[in-house]
């Protein structure tokens, strides 16, 4: 089996859950904020701010002038946030791939990690709007607004991936695997990903 696996995912195609599931199927570990946790506490940088910048690489042309306060004499010091949030990040996936087998969402970790097996999951935009207002418990009145949070966070990943990267997000030949949760459904996505790992 692959030694770590990696996904990538538009917003509210299901990829946290998916991940989740998978890992649990293959009893190895899972991480997503939990990446954000670790990073603060290795870095002793406020969690909050983790949460702020996550998987964000802000406007860069506001953020210039503003650091996190930390030992002057490192070689993060007057880094701007976002990219001093990044490498603390990197280091934690990187300790995490190489310990041994494990799901890691987004965070642009299958590039960090060593060999990954690389997944990307998407859906159409009705779908994933369906599926966020189910599990938000909201109306069809919120579709439009729901919509412009999805395009709005999807555009944002896409930014922080290939301005760390270098790679173009969600483009098929920088992945192993991509499927669509929509058509597919959660747990068949699951069940494609552990088969085709078993095999790599």
């Amino acid at each position: 089996m692959s030694k770590v696996i990696t996904i990538s995912r538009e917003f509210g195609s299901g990829g946290r859950e998916i991940g989740f599931r998978l890992a649990k199927k293959l009893g190895i570990p899972f991480y997503d904020k939990e990446l954000i946790s670790m990073a603060s506490e290795d870095s002793s940088i406020a969690e909050e701010i983790f949460h702020a910048n996550d998987e964000s690489i802000g406007n860069r042309e506001r953020i210039d002038y503003k650091y996190a306060a930390i030992d002057p004499f490192s070689n993060h010091y007057e880094i701007p946030v976002s990219d001093q949030l990044f490498v603390i990040q990197s280091k934690i996936i990187k300790k995490l791939a190489q310990d041994g087998p494990c799901v890691l969402i987004g965070r642009c970790s299958d590039v960090i990690a060593d060999d990954p097996f690389a997944v990307f999951i998407c859906s159409s935009l009705k779908k994933r709007v369906e599926r966020l207002l189910s599990l938000e418990r909201e109306t069809d009145a919120d579709a439009r607004k729901m919509e412009s949070r999805i395009r709005a966070i999807d555009r944002k990943r896409l930014e922080y991936y290939q301005y760390y990267s270098g790679n173009e997000w969600g483009k098929p030949k920088n992945y192993d695997l991509c499927l669509n949760s929509g058509k597919l459904g959660i747990e068949a996505c699951v069940e494609i990903i552990a088969a085709t790992v078993s095999l790599s």
